[in-house]
């Protein structure tokens, strides 16, 4: 059967909006079933101890429960890449730290645009960073431990979760404002290197506080000083590396919260809502001051991780050139 010609733009339009509808629809139901939240480092790490407890705070708000996937390897460049993949349907999220900023100039080549394949949603917390060793080091106190590794800086190790982890970027600003530079021993995660370090097998390793306050406040490590401008609530006896004597020295490692690009705006909106409440909820709040880290929930908002992001990465790139580390 033919079809006029003059009703074809009213199909046409019928269609267009047939089409429309469904996904609209999606978005204002949003969601349906559990969310998806890609770490893309090893269970039991720094990054994975936020997610989990974020996860929980925003199963409250969204209704639906948020499963924490860890997807590890390539310094967070594989979990990074799955995002960056899947569905722009809110139902796959990641959450990733300050690597973000660092992976374009740390590899060559990467599986995604890090300023245009992604969705920014909010920033979440920022962690300080802690400069731990073996429980039997011989040094008493972040003086001497600088004395001493710099007199011996071709027999120590310095252990590490991996290029480009947030304990790698940290120890390599502090070989540079040091000048020294010592045997850098990378694992697969932060819970291999701990183990190492725990067992004596590697000598110290710079590390976030969510990962190290435990072994601190149980005697199981050494710690030297944190690396963030004023001392952490949680371990108020070690000094700043500011005040230890590294003038300047403060790393601070953020976290934030991506969808795929392309991800419908209602969508995004309910996310970064459901962030927000997450981030204020009391019990995550009260976990993360237990563990060092700095809830962000006025800055959860995708305009200013957006920022964040856009200003990073050229800072990061031009530390990492200088250094000469490259990832294949």
């Amino acid at each position: 059967m033919a079809i006029c010609s003059k009703f074809l733009p009213a199909a046409l339009a019928g269609a267009a909006m047939a089409a429309v509808l469904p996904a609209h629809a999606a978005s204002q139901n949003f969601p349906t079933h559990p969310v998806t939240m890609i770490v893309p480092f090893a269970a039991g790490g720094p990054t994975d101890v936020v997610a989990r407890s974020l996860a929980e705070a925003m199963r409250k708000s969204l209704g639906q429960t948020v499963v924490v996937e860890n997807v590890g390897g390539a310094g967070g460049t594989i979990g990074t890449a799955r995002v960056a993949r899947s569905p722009n349907d809110g139902y796959t999220i990641l959450l990733m730290h300050i690597g973000f900023s660092t992976a374009p100039a740390l590899y060559r080549k990467l599986p995604y645009n890090a300023s245009t394949d992604f969705a920014p949603i909010g920033l979440t917390v920022d962690v300080p960073m802690t400069l731990v060793a073996r429980d039997n080091f011989p040094a008493a106190n972040f003086s001497e431990f600088l004395t001493y590794v710099k007199a011996n800086k071709t027999k120590l190790s310095m252990a590490n979760a991996g290029i480009g982890s947030a304990s790698h970027l940290c120890g390599l600003i502090f070989m540079s404002t040091i000048g020294a530079e010592f045997q850098t021993i990378p694992y697969k995660g932060t819970g291999p290197a701990m183990n190492d370090l725990l067992g004596k097998q590697v000598d110290f390793m710079c590390d976030q506080t969510t990962n190290t306050t435990g072994q601190i406040k149980g005697g199981k490590v050494k710690a030297y000083a944190v690396t963030s401008k004023t001392r952490v609530a949680s371990l108020p006896d070690l000094p700043t590396m500011d005040e230890a004597g590294l003038k300047g020295f403060e790393v601070g490692i953020w976290h934030g919260m991506w969808a795929p690009k392309g991800t419908p705006q209602p969508i995004i909106d309910k996310l970064q809502a459901s962030l927000k409440d997450g981030l204020n909820d009391p019990a995550f709040k009260q976990r993360m001051a237990e563990l060092g880290a700095i809830v962000l929930a006025d800055e959860a908002n995708p305009a200013a991780l957006d920022k964040k992001v856009k200003s990073e990465i050229p800072r990061w790139g031009e530390l990492i050139r200088k250094a000469g580390v490259y990832a294949d």
